[in-house]
């Protein structure tokens, strides 16, 4: 057997170096946290060559003691914690003790700090294990660390970065998200002797988001604010129409710290489930205030990831302040037609969303870019070689059953569906909607640990929002099933779709005016000119309706019962999560563990395989989603309301178009058709009055 030896600290510190410094980005996000521990306010950072030769973060923090400054340098050397019950109570960033030891074991580190009771700051050089001894010199209050050569000796380390492109994009993305954890802090970041990106630190989170992601993301947010089982989200997160094509967008704060979180990023695209298209993903920048003692910030070397006590709570809390935030945001898109340039062509026509917030105040550089006629913030880019709007008209389809019933179409399925009218006919009387009829989605990982880098602005744009009354919190009922975060009834309709009274307020005494292209209604309320696709919206009436129904009363026993081999987390999932299985129309045998034997399922299921229905729904149950129905049943309701819906070209009378108008509007859970496309847009008299020139 080899002889075991003590390895000496010249290589163990390079080994626990690189635990904690993978990249420049990493000795970035150390760094600037150490920064913010000591009160800084603003901090700058700049960076050459992609940060490998030369990186330096400046900051106005509290400084160090010059006794302390060697001190700082040692592993496991901290301030920030004393005893062992301390790490239960973490509110700090940084706390480990290794960041400046690691940085210091791979990088030639200067240092120069003073703190504001001192006369004259430190100055301290150290490079691997060499050091030199403290000496006076003069510096501004806080601390200036340079690091030059990352990596110089660790050649083979030094091979694996990428280009400096990369990794100064990296440093970027790790500068704008913690810029946006703590809009109170102003920070600068340059990038090879140019000014990249500059936060105001006006303390406005709106206003730090403006400065990350342009003014076009931060006006197609809705603010998110809700508390339950003692977590408090609130942020902003996208609107369903302008999710975007990847995950990049999406942030997590937890405690002011950013990470990556499955759980968190599960319950955000639950929450955003039949709202928007496909391949589509949402975005958003939430922050998640919890207890210290409810979470472990101790699990990762680098501190990006977290693990909650209980991920069902932090869900399930993400899940319904997301529910809550679309449903008092209304959801409603107003159709802007930009007027023609007097000194060009018009534009082609786009469609944007009716301003949640006022706009910002233009900058110097935006204001030269506006056109006369038009403002710079009512326009986006036009489709390139398009003539027409981007949501067209669907293709036309010959009608295959009889006229509808004015009465009945949009408060049930047709009366000549014949995919979906057995089980209108046997539904029996409908109650309230509950957690567990909800259906969820597949989570999907997504490693790319930093994605492409955003649109950069040059100078602080302070984008604060105007004073908003804050709104009644939701009130929670219990729920009759056990393990089942309560209903949310500020989310949850009183009744199933189609049945109970309507919200008036936000359209009174809407009236149908007409029809266009056999396909779209007009309408109008007061002063609002409104514009609703039929086949859109009565797709989605039938499929609230078919989705929240309960899908126990469709159960039917199996011929031959379904066995199905599950891990042990998944088996003890589905044993915590019986009643709910039972509510969804699932009976199942436990008692042959790890095996669950599946004998009754809901009629949907009649043909399919039931091993991979049952398999998914265990997987989303140890997920914690809050819906763990199979992502199947989605696709066969989508199926059935679509075929069931009414259709361009098909014939309605005036009554019916009203009928279906008034649901859609005093409906808040019918603002986009089961495939995310948006159901209506909007209009008002005075936008109208403008492109005949009768308003200026």
């Amino acid at each position: 057997m080899p002889v075991i030896s003590v390895l000496d600290p010249s290589v163990s510190e390079l080994i626990a170096a690189g635990e904690v410094i993978e990249r420049p980005a990493s000795v970035i996000k150390e760094l600037i946290e150490n920064s913010i521990d000591a009160g800084a306010r603003h901090i700058t950072v700049e960076i050459k060559c992609g940060g490998t030769t030369f990186m330096r973060i400046v900051d106005d923090g509290c400084g160090m003691a010059r006794e302390d400054v060697p001190t700082a340098f040692l592993r496991h050397a901290t301030s920030k914690i004393a005893e062992k019950a301390d790490l239960d109570t973490i509110l700090t960033l940084g706390f480990r003790g290794e960041a400046l030891a690691s940085v210091a074991a791979v990088a030639r580190v200067t240092v120069m700090t003073k703190r504001r009771e001192d006369e004259y700051g430190t100055r301290y050089e150290i490079a691997g294990t060499q050091s030199s001894e403290p000496e006076e010199c003069g510096c501004p209050d806080g601390t200036t660390i340079l690091i030059k050569d990352l990596f110089f000796n660790v050649p083979a380390r030094r091979k694996f970065l990428k280009r400096d492109t990369a990794e100064g994009n990296a440093i970027a993305q790790i500068v704008q998200k913690i810029a946006i954890s703590h809009p109170e802090i102003a920070f600068r970041f340059i990038k090879d002797n140019k000014p990249d990106f500059h936060s105001d630190g006006s303390g406005e989170l709106l206003s730090a988001i403006h400065a990350v992601y342009g003014r076009d993301f931060a006006r197609d947010l809705i603010p998110v604010d809700h508390e339950q089982d003692g977590i408090h989200v609130h942020g902003y997160a996208i609107k369903p129409l302008y999710a975007k094509s990847n995950r990049s967008f999406q942030n997590f704060f937890v405690n002011t710290r950013y990470v990556r979180s499955k759980a968190c990023s599960v319950a955000l695209e639950s929450a955003y489930e039949n709202l928007v298209m496909t391949g589509k993903f949402p975005a958003c920048v939430l922050m998640l205030d919890m207890a210290p003692d409810t979470l472990d910030v101790n699990i990762h070397p680098a501190k990006a990831e977290v693990r909650f006590s209980d991920e069902k709570k932090v869900s399930a809390a993400i899940y319904f302040a997301l529910k809550n935030a679309m449903l008092g945001a209304g959801l409603i898109y107003e159709f802007q037609i930009p007027r023609k340039d007097w000194y060009g062509d018009a534009p082609q026509p786009v469609y944007e969303q009716k301003p949640l917030l006022p706009d910002p105040a233009p900058t110097p550089a935006e204001e030269t870019s506006a056109t006369v006629s038009q403002p710079a913030l009512e326009q986006k880019p036009a489709p390139a070689k398009s003539e027409t709007p981007v949501f067209t008209q669907p293709s036309v389809r010959k009608p295959e059953r009889e006229p509808l019933d004015a009465g009945a179409m949009p408060f049930g399925l047709p009366v000549g569906s014949h995919t979906a009218a057995s089980f209108a006919e046997s539904t029996p009387p409908k109650t309230a909607i509950s957690t567990g009829d909800l259906i969820g989605i597949d989570a999907q990982d997504d490693t790319e640990e930093f994605p492409e880098e955003p649109a950069k602005i040059s100078a602080p744009v302070s984008y604060v929002p105007p004073a908003v009354p804050p709104r009644p919190a939701p009130v929670t009922t219990p729920d009759p099933v056990q393990g089942v975060p309560p209903v949310q009834p500020g989310y949850h309709p009183s009744a199933t779709p189609g049945v109970g009274e309507l919200k008036t307020e936000e359209f009174p005494d809407v009236k149908v005016i007409g029809e266009l292209f056999s396909n779209y209604i007009l309408a109008q309320s007061g002063e609002t000119f409104i514009i609703i696709d039929k086949h859109a919206a009565h797709e989605r009436v039938i499929f609230e309706r078919l989705r929240h129904d309960n899908c126990k009363q469709y159960q039917q026993m199996l011929l031959e019962p379904c066995r199905v081999l599950l891990t042990l987390d998944e088996f003890s999932a589905m044993e915590e999560n019986e009643a709910l299985l039972d509510r969804l129309g699932f009976t199942v045998d436990l008692s042959q563990k790890p095996y669950a034997v599946t004998t009754a399922a809901p009629i949907f299921f009649d043909g399919l395989d039931m091993d991979e229905i049952v398999q998914e729904i265990a997987h989303n149950l140890v997920l914690g989603k809050i819906n763990p129905q199979a992502h199947i049943l989605d696709d066969m309701l989508h199926e059935m309301a679509c075929k069931s819906a009414i259709r361009a070209n098909d014939k309605n009378s005036i009554e019916e178009l009203q009928a279906l108008t008034e649901r859609v509007c005093g409906d808040e859970s019918i603002r986009h058709c089961p495939h995310g496309r948006p159901v209506m847009f909007t209009m008002t008299k005075y936008n109208l009055e403008r492109q005949f020139r009768r308003r200026v």
